[in-house]
This record gives C-alpha cells, sequence and structure tokens, in this order.
C-alpha cells in the first residue's frame, strides 16, 4: 500500500465524509498544527476527550489522547486531560494528569481551571461540541446533552484570551469542526459544531488524527516520542475492561469506530512509515 502523508494514511476508510472536508483545509494541516504547537514554549497543555456512548465514554479519543500526552511528556510539556466522569480511572492508568468537572458545571468552573493550569496550548481530541441549538449530539443526531459536560466552553473561552487550540474530529459533531460549519450544513446535511479552533485536523477516526499529530512532533522534534502499537493494545484492553465501548458498535470490544485491531496496527504502521 502506498505509504502516503500521515494526513492521507489517517483519511484511509474514510465513509463519513471528512475526505470531502479535506478539500477545505491546508493541505497540510496535520503538520501545521504540530508545527504550532512545538513553537510553544514548555508549560501545561490541556487536552480534552471522552465522547458519551450508550452510557460509557467510546475508545475513540481516549487512545489518542495517550498518545498525544505521551508525545507532550517527551518533549517537556505536562499534559492534563480535561474529562467527565465516563473516563473515570482512563489515565490514571499511564500516570497522566486528570481533572474531572461535573455534567452540570457552569463557566465560573472552566474559568477556573484556565486560571489554575494557565495552559499553553489546547487540544480536543474526538470531544462533543455544542450545535447551533446549544444541544450535544452524537452521531445519530440524538441528543447527549444531559450526558456531556461543556468542556467546549474551555474553547470558547480559550479564543478569547489567545490561547492556541487544535480540534481534532471525524464525524462534524467535535469541537473544531465550527472551522467547517458551512461546509458540514451544505455537504454533509448534518447540524455541526459550532466551536472553533485555531487548527482542526481531520481523519476517518479521531484516534489516527491524534497519532498523526504525535506522529508530526516525533519527527519535527526529530525525538522517539511516537507511541508504539504495542502500547495501544495494550491500553486499549485496560479502558475496555473499565467499560470503554466502540461507538459504532456500542460493544466493550477491542476496536474503535468499527475498525479491527488489525487496521489500528496498519495505520500505526503507516504513520511511522510516512514520517521515516
Amino acid at each position: 500500500m502506498n505509504k502516503g502523508t500521515p494526513e492521507e494514511v489517517t483519511l484511509r476508510y474514510s465513509k463519513r465524509g471528512m475526505t470531502l472536508l479535506k478539500e477545505y483545509l491546508q493541505k497540510d494541516y496535520c503538520k501545521k498544527a504540530a508545527e504550532k504547537l512545538l513553537q510553544a514554549p514548555k508549560g501545561n497543555v490541556l487536552i480534552t476527550t471522552g465522547f458519551y456512548v450508550a452510557g460509557y465514554a467510546e475508545t475513540d479519543g481516549p487512545i489518542g489522547t495517550l498518545a498525544v500526552a505521551k508525545a507532550l511528556e517527551g518533549l517537556g510539556y505536562h499534559g492534563i486531560v480535561i474529562t467527565d466522569k465516563y473516563c473515570e480511572g482512563f489515565f490514571e492508568l499511564k500516570n497522566i494528569s486528570v481533572e474531572y468537572v461535573a455534567i452540570d458545571a457552569d463557566q465560573s468552573v472552566y474559568e477556573e481551571i484556565l486560571e489554575k493550569y494557565r495552559p499553553v496550548y489546547m487540544i480536543s481530541i474526538e470531544r462533543c461540541g455544542h450545535n447551533l441549538e446549544n444541544e450535544y449530539a452524537n452521531m445519530r443526531g440524538d441528543s447527549i446533552t444531559g450526558q456531556t459536560a461543556c468542556i467546549d466552553t474551555l474553547f470558547e473561552l480559550a479564543a478569547e484570551k489567545k490561547i492556541p487550540t487544535i480540534g481534532v474530529g471525524d464525524g462534524g459533531n467535535e469541537i473544531g469542526m465550527g472551522n467547517v460549519r458551512q461546509v458540514i450544513l451544505e455537504k454533509l446535511e448534518l447540524n455541526p459544531c459550532v466551536v472553533t479552533v485555531d487548527d482542526l485536523i481531520i481523519a476517518t477516526t479521531s484516534n489516527w488524527g491524534a497519532y498523526a499529530l504525535a506522529a508530526y512532533m516525533a519527527k519535527l522534534s526529530g525525538r522517539p516520542v511516537f507511541i508504539t502499537y504495542e502500547e495501544i493494545e495494550e491500553y486499549m484492553a485496560q479502558i475496555v475492561a473499565l467499560g470503554c465501548v466502540d461507538g459504532v458498535t456500542k460493544q466493550k470490544k477491542m476496536g474503535t469506530d468499527g475498525f479491527s485491531m488489525e487496521i489500528e496496527k496498519e495505520i500505526i504502521t503507516s504513520l511511522k512509515e510516512a514520517i521515516a
């Protein structure tokens, strides 16, 4: 298989219109995001993830978050995950700092988080953001507002405070998709998230987009900070044991968005080849 660029690798097997959105982004949008991130002074980077699916968090998001947090740590940054109760216990497994916010937390809570950590950057990886109706909806258009903390508020505050941001998404309802909301409305006939970011990364699954970001961080820095497939496989098994589900099948099983672990391995292998 032709190795392609990391951007091309992460859009393999796309079925949800992300290849169409690619035409509205810079050619090397993932590389640009990584370059800007690595120019930031060393400090705290807030990472949010955790998408509610049928009573649990889905596997897409937490694993990509591990990959990015690991890369950040290896480059002298400190990643802190901001999420809600559905990801409880996931990040402690890997000694990643985490702060949980209540589902009904108001804006003052998010202002306090920014004041506490004073982040140099913020990254969202498969985290639902509100749409034009101020609702949080899943891929089927069903409301999950009552099960989703308004962590996208952090990104709206970040825009006001000039804190740079990255959003990784794969469907249209994630933080960052506000960058292309008009295209999503017209071409994909979805009700998109309206929250914007400085740099949007799209992928077939958000984990793959996060892997690409981490891969570019390794390539640009010249440091071996890219996650291995073995680490991904181990972590997937651990969080599935805690209740994490595949976002498409809703089953507690190894895999992401209906894709097998064999495909996951193929993507990681191809990303390694792409940055070699």
